[in-house]
């Protein structure tokens, strides 16, 4: 790139008033993009800066289009319930419409973090009037980073909204960290925000599944199997073959795996929604429906919780029953509580309600007697499980016998 190009580009981004000469291309012929022809076919375009280029793949999928159980018009629905739900969570898409979300992916040259890992391929796709837009920057050799961030960040008016599967800890910071080389020569990154779906995956499906990889919950989840898929171990050893051998052919396989998985973040941001905005659980699993009174109770969202633990006694019944002992205690119906930990004492090996039945009858009744006697249960339900006593193990062991001792002490006087 010549001096008088980098000049250019740098007045740009600084404001100065001559910044509208300079302006990115299409067409630029004394650039040769090889295998131009077969890019096309690819729906593809050489996209022109300053003597660089990158390539922009556009296409467009129907609304009704079905990807394994779902259509991507069933995206409308779940943000329209959404907006008319009036509680919070870190899911909601209240206050936005379905074309506000993007749903994020990319490809590197490695798994790592640091300037010595590159991304190859940026690619979302985005709910519109037309239809499912998929839009993929690919990076055809390493001094192209610039034109592929300058047509990313012109395309994409804010960043808000991205939906990512690892995003959080992985995609985004490595935009960011390539777009810190360049900063000086391309727009700037806009304001941010997140909703990384594997949070989700993890606490809906970590019991129920080997593994909650992207792949896995397609076909287990979503009813997707791939076909011919490129796995994406493989996509940084064919990007580099690619630079040595810029044939399109090299990389097909990589682009269609980056889609796919653009798509899936859709249909997945569906599949969750549904899980949380559907109160009666009629098409979730015991497990789900357990780990969606969960999270709402992580959120802060204490009533709606109790209310899907209730739903959830009779098919996840000791765990949705301490649960719903707690957030009764939280709101001082301990009445409530102490029904549930009575019941559970009796008919469980459960160790935690004797304890919280020691914990009431010490402190709150004073009746030392029936506390002493749920501190020893407690601990006798401890040891019948014949535990290793290792560190943690150990540690339990010692405050069990402290509050045994405190009682009989009590109870003594």
């Amino acid at each position: 790139m010549s001096l008088k190009a980098k000049l250019n580009r740098m007045k740009k981004h600084m404001n100065l008033s001559e910044a509208d000469d300079v302006e990115a291309k299409v067409e630029q012929p004394n650039v040769d993009v090889p295998h131009l022809q077969k890019w096309k076919e690819l729906h593809t375009h050489p996209y022109f800066l300053d003597g660089d280029y990158a390539l922009i793949r556009k296409k467009q999928y129907p609304t009704s289009y079905q990807h394994g159980r779902y259509v991507f018009q069933e995206l409308e629905n779940v943000v329209e319930r959404w907006n008319n739900h009036h509680r919070a969570h870190p899911l909601s898409s209240k206050h936005l419409t379905p074309s506000d979300l993007l749903f994020f992916d990319t490809e590197t040259t490695g798994l790592g973090g640091g300037v010595g890992n590159t991304i190859f391929l940026l690619g979302y796709s985005q709910y519109t009037e037309k239809g499912i837009s998929i839009n993929q920057y690919f990076l055809p050799g390493p001094g192209a980073e610039v034109p592929m961030y300058k047509a990313f960040l012109d395309d994409v008016n804010e960043l808000k909204n991205l939906v990512t599967y690892n995003g959080k800890a992985f995609d985004w910071p490595q935009v960011k960290t390539r777009h810190t080389l360049i900063r000086e020569q391309v727009p700037k990154l806009p304001q941010f925000g997140h909703f990384d779906l594997l949070h989700g995956a993890r606490r809906f499906w970590k019991n129920e599944m080997d593994s909650v990889r992207l792949a896995n919950v397609e076909e287990q989840q979503l009813g997707f199997e791939r076909k011919e898929d490129i796995p994406g171990y493989l996509a940084p050893m064919l990007y580099f073959e690619f630079v040595k051998d810029p044939d399109p052919e090299l990389i097909e396989g990589v682009l269609k795996h980056n889609e796919e998985d653009i798509l899936s973040l859709i249909t997945l941001y569906i599949r969750m929604s549904h899980l949380l905005l559907d109160v009666e659980g009629k098409s979730l699993t015991a497990e789900e429906q357990y780990q969606s009174a969960r999270w709402w109770e992580a959120v802060g969202e204490e009533d709606h919780a109790a209310v899907l633990y209730a739903k959830t006694i009779g098919r996840y019944e000791k765990e949705a029953k301490k649960a719903l002992a707690l957030i009764y205690k939280k709101q001082d119906q301990i009445h409530k509580s102490i029904d549930i930990w009575l019941a559970l004492s009796q008919n469980t090996n459960d160790e935690d309600c004797d304890i919280e039945l020691a914990k009431y009858y010490e402190h709150k009744v004073k009746d030392y007697e029936k506390a002493l006697y749920y501190a020893l249960s407690a601990y006798q339900k401890w040891k019948e499980k014949k535990r290793i006593l290792k560190d943690k193990e150990e540690n339990d062991r010692l405050l069990y016998m402290k509050r045994i001792e405190r009682l009989e002490q009590k109870e003594a006087r």
